[in-house]
């Protein structure tokens, strides 16, 4: 399924290759994109992993992209690996696990809204994180302003966005996206962000000195 993706993004000119190594006449050739081999992976117990990582609170986001012909339902599915990556030009990247079913159809789309969620939103994150479940139901959205992509009602902020790149990153994706338009609701982001901490939900507690 990622390497379907994966070929899609490179069709069309969105998928990034390795940097190119130089050849006996001068020349570059490019190493085909792949994943990562049974052999390249650490000796790390992935229980131990996941535990020790817990412990960096993170934001959670949903991201979305719009239907089309052959799926018209908009897709989406709840991440909580995000950042900015660049100012100039305006760049964004979240990682999704190469056997995302929802991935797919991000990469037809090739945009996406990032949805960053508020306090309180716990809820609505956990509609967004199960599989194979109408997870628009009963979610207000309108069509964010350049890619169409679901802007989820009442989040603190948002940012429309045109995939760049795709990097491969173990089993997970790399997808970076260049930043189209974004935005933000003062009164959802009064009540401060969503955090993920150790496996539950949390909330932010500004400390005054």
């Amino acid at each position: 399924m990622a390497a379907t993706a994966v070929r899609y993004l490179r069709a069309t000119g969105t998928a990034a290759s390795p940097p190119a190594a130089p050849t006996a006449s001068g020349t570059t050739s490019r190493a085909p994109l792949r994943a990562v081999r049974e052999d390249e992976r650490a000796p790390v117990d992935r229980d131990e992993f996941r535990r020790v990582l817990g412990h960096f609170a993170s934001g959670v986001t949903i991201i979305t992209a719009p239907g089309d012909a052959k799926e018209p339902a908009p897709a989406g599915f709840a991440c909580q690996s995000f950042a900015s990556l660049s100012l100039d030009p305006p760049l964004v990247a979240f990682m999704v696990a190469r056997t995302s079913t929802t991935w797919p159809r991000i990469a037809r789309a090739g945009v996406f809204c990032v949805n960053i969620l508020g306090a309180g939103q716990g809820a609505l994150c956990r509609g967004f994180a199960v599989s194979g479940a109408d997870k628009f139901a009963g979610v207000r959205h309108a069509p964010a302003p350049v890619s169409g992509s679901p802007r989820l009602a009442d989040v603190p902020a948002w940012i429309d966005c045109t995939v760049q790149a795709v990097h491969t990153g173990g089993d997970h994706l790399v997808v970076v996206g260049r930043v189209d338009a974004l935005g933000t609701d003062e009164a959802a982001a009064a009540a401060g962000p969503l955090l993920f901490h150790r496996g539950t939900f949390g909330e932010f507690r500004e400390i005054r000195r």
